[in-house]
C-alpha cells in the first residue's frame, strides 16, 4: 500500500533540498546548472502536490505544464511563462546536443528567486 504522507516528504524535501543546490551552483557562477536545479525544484514541488491530488505516484514526467495539470494546479499566466522558461533549462542536463540561450547572471538570479517564491506557495498547497 502506497504511503502518501512519505512520497508527498520525499517529493518535498527533495525540492528543498535542491533548492539549496541551486543557490550553491548560482553562487559559483554555474548558472546553466543552477537554472537545471531551479528546474527539479519545481518539478518535485509538483509532484508533491500531484502525489497529494491523486493519491498515487507522480508520473515519470519532466514536463512542468504537464505534471501541473494532474495536480490540478491553476498558475498565472506569469507563473505559466516561467515554467516555460524553467523547462528550456532542464532539456541541457539530459541532451547534449541541446543548448539554450544562457541568461545574464541578473536575469538567472532573478529566476533563482522566482523558483524560491513559486516552491513556497506550492508547498503551502500541500
Amino acid at each position: 500500500m502506497l504511503n502518501i504522507e512519505k512520497q508527498i516528504a520525499y517529493w518535498s524535501n527533495g525540492a528543498l533540498d535542491d533548492l539549496v543546490t541551486a543557490k550553491v551552483l548560482f553562487d559559483t557562477n554555474r548558472l546553466l546548472h543552477g537554472l537545471f536545479f531551479c528546474h527539479l525544484v519545481i518539478e518535485k514541488a509538483i509532484k508533491a502536490n500531484v502525489v497529494k491530488q491523486s493519491s498515487d505516484v507522480a508520473p515519470r514526467s519532466h514536463n512542468l505544464i504537464y505534471l501541473s495539470e494532474k495536480a490540478n494546479i491553476l498558475f498565472s499566466e506569469d507563473d505559466e511563462i516561467f515554467l516555460g522558461i524553467l523547462m528550456k533549462y532542464q532539456l541541457q542536463g539530459r541532451y547534449p546536443d541541446y543548448n539554450p540561450v544562457l541568461p545574464d547572471r541578473e536575469k538567472a538570479i532573478e529566476y533563482y528567486f522566482k523558483t524560491e517564491n513559486l516552491l513556497t506557495w506550492l508547498l503551502k498547497r500541500l
